[in-house]
């Protein structure tokens, strides 16, 4: 018998469940015990599971009095490895600005991209069940940081930590947001370790998906970060959040091949809510402050889709002696090229050579605007990242080579009025293993709507740098 959770929207209740196995569901039983008696749901089956990801039922029970008591009654047929359920239809109060009940259910089971192996979801689950304390994280961009939520606590980081704090009232849990805005995968990847890992977190959210462009070359960086925090010794969960832009669009084709590869769990914000969109149901303006980012009510659903995918794993958390066993990380998909990396923001990087450069300290970066002042760096890796500065202004163009390979031009001048922004791009990879040199020079002329040159460097990265 599993307990069940309830949810007082309207008397509405629904659920979703998945087997890991080819088991076959006979029957559920669903009593609920009210101020006006006990009330009893049940459904035949059988219930066929051939993939963990295709596998479910839903059922939506309306109209239900506000109950004492709610269990759900399997069959001994049943013997999951796993069960996902999707407790929906919660308001959580007017002014969150969700959907309509009726439509609740559809959304957030919509939401479920895959439950992925809950073996590193139910250790985290359990510590705090066991009153320990556990560190929440969230790496990813602009949305991440909570750039149009009203207030921190509203960002859907701090929703969903304050889920973990309800429901485990009796543990100690530390939220760290390492969310930086404009900044993708590949920067996610450089700087993990720093961010995030540092805090040696239980749960790792990450969210690129309107960062990241949806191609292989994200999808690769994602996978160094995705491998860095699965090797991280407290073996911390792992889960993919896809949010999206005001066109629908999103990197969930590219992330979610390396979720699948890695059996993470991953649950999509777009998914959910996009097809509310093109139907009329919902507007943009309801849930997005402007053409990518949630606002309050948007990362309300952001957290909820979250919630709903650690409630069905704490439904069906088994005791610490029944847990199934982490499987090994799989090989790599497309490679291990940025699990091994080397940040050098600007403080950190020392000049093998400069003529004409500067180091700001309060702008933390290398700093030019005379046209063929150069400066050179060297740096160990497979594959070499720049990171510079982008914004509309007196910005001018630089030169950047890497060892005799051919050199790039970097366009500082940035046609947005946001408002500035760091870039991160790789210069070269496929390096022979050792050190390289980065050599750059300002060049003399400009974007024609610029008034100067100047040029900020703000870091270098590598990867495939050599195991310690």
């Amino acid at each position: 018998m599993l307990p069940v959770m309830w949810h007082p929207s309207r008397g509405a209740f629904s659920l979703w469940s998945f087997s890991s196995k080819d088991h076959r569901l006979l029957s559920l039983t669903l009593r609920v015990t009210s101020a006006q008696g006990q009330v009893g749901f049940t459904l035949a089956g059988p219930f066929f599971s051939p993939r963990i990801s295709d596998f479910g039922f839903r059922t939506c029970f309306a109209n239900i009095p506000a109950p004492r008591a709610m269990n759900l009654h399997l069959s001994k047929s049943f013997s999951p490895r796993f069960l996902f359920a999707l407790f929906t239809g919660v308001a959580w109060g007017g002014s969150a600005g969700l959907a309509a009940d009726a439509n609740n259910s559809n959304i957030f089971a919509r939401s479920l991209v895959s439950p992925g192996d809950p073996a590193r979801l139910q250790r985290a689950l359990l510590k705090a069940r066991r009153g320990d304390s556990l560190t929440i994280g969230v790496i990813g961009g602009s949305i991440t940081q909570g750039a149009a939520a009203s207030q921190p606590a509203r960002r859907y980081g701090n929703l969903v930590t304050a889920w973990w704090q309800k429901t485990f009232p009796q543990a100690k849990i530390d939220f760290v947001n390492a969310g930086i805005g404009a900044t993708g995968s590949d920067y996610g990847a450089l700087r993990a370790k720093r961010d995030v890992l540092s805090r040696h977190p239980a749960c790792v959210i990450v969210e690129y998906a309107v960062n990241d462009p949806d191609n292989d070359i994200s999808a690769e960086t994602l996978e160094g970060l995705v491998r860095q925090i699965l090797a991280a010794p407290e073996q911390p969960a792992v889960v993919l959040l896809f949010t999206m832009n005001q066109s629908g669009g999103n990197a969930q084709n590219a992330h979610g091949k390396v979720g699948r590869h890695y059996r993470l769990p991953m649950v999509s914000f777009r998914d959910a809510l996009w097809p509310e969109i093109t139907d009329g149901r919902m507007k943009w303006t309801d849930i997005e402050a402007d053409a990518v980012h949630p606002n309050d009510a948007g990362h309300a659903y952001c957290a909820r889709v979250l919630t709903n995918l650690f409630a069905g794993v704490l439904a069906g958390l088994p005791d610490s002696a029944a847990l199934p066993p982490i499987p090994p990380t799989p090989v790599p998909l497309y490679s291990d090229l940025f699990e091994h990396v080397t940040l050098l923001e600007a403080d950190a990087l020392k000049p093998v050579a400069n003529h004409g450069w500067t180091y700001e300290p309060t702008d933390r970066c290398w700093k030019t605007d005379q046209p063929g002042s150069t400066i050179e760096f060297e740096v160990q890796g497979r594959a070499v990242l720049i990171m510079d500065w982008h914004i509309r202004g007196p910005m001018g163009r630089a030169k950047v080579q890497v060892d005799d390979q051919p050199s790039a031009v970097r366009e500082a001048w940035f046609d947005q009025t946001w408002g500035g922004y760091r870039l991160t791009t790789i210069l070269a990879r496929d390096l022979k293993p050792g050190s390289h040199r980065v050599k750059l020079e300002l060049l003399p002329d400009k974007h024609e709507q610029s008034t100067g040159h100047e040029y900020r460097l703000l870091g270098l990265g590598t990867a495939g740098v050599a195991h310690d």
